[in-house]
């Protein structure tokens, strides 16, 4: 049945429609090239294909449509254009609708009609969309094999061309002629090159439509000579002859690379160089990283009763217990690493959602927008690539449409017309983090003081004492973007209250960098996975929690003398910046344990740019974690971000820092 190829027909219809959306950009910013044109060609007719075979009809006969236009490109009969390229995106978008059709309910149901008549009206060819002049017609990338014979051609002292031939349109049998043709050029030197290739030229098929054909001539003829040759040949109708534009310095140096190349080579390494690959569905990786947060568990569990044996005896029996669980430590830790590396993609897969939606709103926005990307090959999580996708999105967007000025303001500011917008990733410590940047207006934080005032969100009082920095994390205040603001302070604050809690909830920050009249950039820091994490063990009035590292700024022990007030607010001075300090137990309704000691233990826990001080009772150590969910009859509880089992048994509960900070 195929049903049972759903599955597969999907993986690969994901894949190639990907490579679509990436080549149909490539070709609009680097024009016809023969790669890019055969890259979208293939990627049409594989889809063909596989639709074909599923049953899938109305996917066939678009992308049956697509592939006719792409073999008249190909042919050198229709030239690529803007509303060719929107109509690839179109008929893209189309596919994508009718993948999401597949999906959800196993057959297509979108309407392709329109999209359909529009590939077949345009494949017509009016005037302006087909080569009338050879002059028109680009000259082709040369691949590495026939830039060698090139190289080769000219070592010998001959001449080469590019000679661009066009027949007579009432030419009976036009492929034949141009047989003819190439035969004539093969007697007077060498044919290194055709476009289209001269051996693929099905008569039947081509008879109509083919006018043109370039050739790439070796020969000891001057360009004048070869012209008037090729022009007295029967039923030619124009001639052009150019000369390579190829620097001698170049091809030698590539040739003689690729000579390196193919001599050291050994037949065996290459076999060996070729990644082997298999596909695994998300649920057993799921499944298996279950298991060995297990295991993690467990041994927590061992160590805990070795440690507590050892107080009690000693003997052959417990170092022996001992060397297993150290040995049972790093056989956990390294397949521990091995599933999480066998969960990590390449963020790659992210990035590449990016430049077909900037290109679309740049030109609705009538902005000139370049994409710079970095860092595709830092590895995340598939979890993590799937949840940060929408505040990505939102963050670009924003940048686009309010942060990125139109080209005639950036001119008046002395900038080039041009806007620039990064997005890279990187690794840092044990987390990733990713940059979205642009070079657009910033964020004014009088602006913002100004707005915040006026919507209610502060008081007078509040906007006075509030630092630049902290006027401009205005923006991640709930309810602070409204219609009008959006126009009073470059709408950057759209849903950005949305965008943290989003960032928070997977365990990351957020933080934002901005010069007024010069740029923003957004800083998000997240963990490599959300599966196992690094935790603080402490203690509340002997029941045990944990505060995840990654949130913790630094630990410091006070005496009761250095707890001040403000306005009701306990808070300490550190390093002359005022923290605010609360007593964890407080947020949990747990009584606070008799302070036996002279000093309290202080853990400074951070989220984006604010600060809290969580006083507690004991600090017990760091430790892997497993996180467990509290289940759908908890359900979610504010300031709780998970529970764990801890190497006694008992449970304790995973602090969520950024819950108790807007508590």
């Amino acid at each position: 049945m195929l049903s049972e190829y759903r599955e597969v027909f999907l993986e690969e219809l994901e894949e190639q429609l990907q490579l679509m959306d990436d080549v149909i950009l490539q070709l609009e910013q680097e024009g016809e090239t023969e790669r890019v044109v055969q890259d979208l060609f293939r990627a049409a007719h594989t889809l063909k294909g596989s639709s074909a075979a599923m049953g899938y009809e109305e996917m066939k006969q678009l992308t049956h449509e697509m592939e006719h236009l792409l073999d008249l490109v190909r042919s050198r009969v229709l030239r690529v254009t803007g509303p060719l390229i929107d109509l690839f995106f179109q008929s893209l978008d189309c596919l994508k609708e009718l993948q999401q059709d597949i999906m959800r309910n196993n057959e297509t149901i979108t309407d392709i009609s329109k999209c359909v008549r529009d590939l077949q009206d345009f494949g017509k060819l009016p005037d302006e969309q087909a080569y009338n002049d050879a002059e028109d017609l680009p000259k082709p990338a040369l691949s590495l094999d026939t830039t060698l014979k090139v190289k080769e051609a000219e070592d010998q002292g001959l001449e080469v061309y590019w000679v661009t031939v066009q027949i007579a349109a009432d030419c009976v049998i036009k492929g034949a002629r141009f047989y003819v043709i190439h035969s004539n050029l093969c007697h007077l030197g060498e044919v290194l090159y055709s476009v289209p290739d001269i051996d693929k030229i099905e008569v039947e098929e081509q008879g109509d439509t083919l006018l043109e054909v370039q050739f790439l001539y070796a020969g000891k003829q001057s360009s004048q000579e070869l012209q008037d040759l090729v022009a007295a040949l029967t039923e030619v109708e124009h001639v052009k002859v150019e000369a390579l534009p190829v620097e001698r310095a170049v091809l030698a140096e590539i040739g003689t690379r690729k000579q390196s190349e193919s001599i050291n080579e050994d037949p065996s390494n290459r076999d060996k160089s070729k990644t082997q690959t298999i596909r695994v569905s998300v649920e057993r990786l799921d499944h298996l990283m279950n298991l060995v947060g297990e295991l993690v568990i467990d041994h927590t569990r061992i160590d805990q009763v070795e440690r507590t044996q050892r107080r009690q005896f000693t003997g052959d029996s417990l170092e022996e217990l001992s060397q297993i669980s150290d040995h049972l430590a790093r056989i956990i830790s390294d397949l521990q690493e091995s599933v999480m590396k066998a969960r990590m993609l390449p963020i790659e897969q992210l990035f590449n959602r990016f430049p077909r939606m900037i290109r679309d709103l740049s030109r609705d926005l009538g902005k000139d927008i370049e994409l710079v990307i970095g860092g595709k090959d830092t590895e995340l999580d598939r979890t993590l690539i799937e949840e940060i996708a929408d505040p990505l999105i939102h963050l670009i967007r924003n940048a686009i449409d309010h942060g990125i000025e139109l080209p005639q303001q950036r001119e008046l500011s002395g900038k080039q017309r041009k806007g620039t917008l990064q997005i890279r990733a990187a690794h840092e410590d044990n987390q990733v983090v990713i940059y979205v940047e642009d070079d657009g207006a910033g964020i004014n934080p009088e602006r913002m003081r100004q707005s915040a005032l006026s919507k209610g969100i502060i008081s007078a009082e509040e906007a006075m004492l509030l630092s630049d920095r902290e006027a401009v994390h205005l923006i991640f205040r709930p309810g602070f973007s409204t219609a009008s603001s959006v126009s009073d302070i470059s709408g950057r604050g759209v849903g950005m209250d949305i965008v943290r809690s989003n960032i928070e909830n997977l365990n990351g920050l957020i933080d934002i960098e901005t010069r007024w009249g010069h740029g923003t950039c957004f800083k998000i820091k997240l963990p490599l996975t959300l599966a196992i994490i690094i935790g603080l063990l402490v203690k509340l009035n002997d029941q045990t929690f944990i505060i995840p590292m990654s949130n913790i700024a630094e630990i410091v022990r006070i005496t009761q003398g250095d707890i001040q007030t403000i306005r009701g607010q306990s808070v300490i001075l550190l390093r002359d910046e005022i923290i605010p300090m609360v007593w964890l137990h407080d947020q949990f309704n747990l009584p606070r344990g008799e302070q036996k000691k002279d000093h309290i233990q202080l853990v400074i826990v951070g989220s984006a740019e604010k600060r809290l001080a969580l006083a507690v009772d004991e600090l017990i150590g760091n430790q892997e974690i497993v996180i467990k969910s509290l289940g759908s009859y908890v359900g979610k509880v504010d300031g709780i971000a998970g529970s764990t089992i801890l190497g006694n048994g008992k449970v304790a509960l995973i602090i969520e820092v950024s819950g108790i900070i807007n508590q």
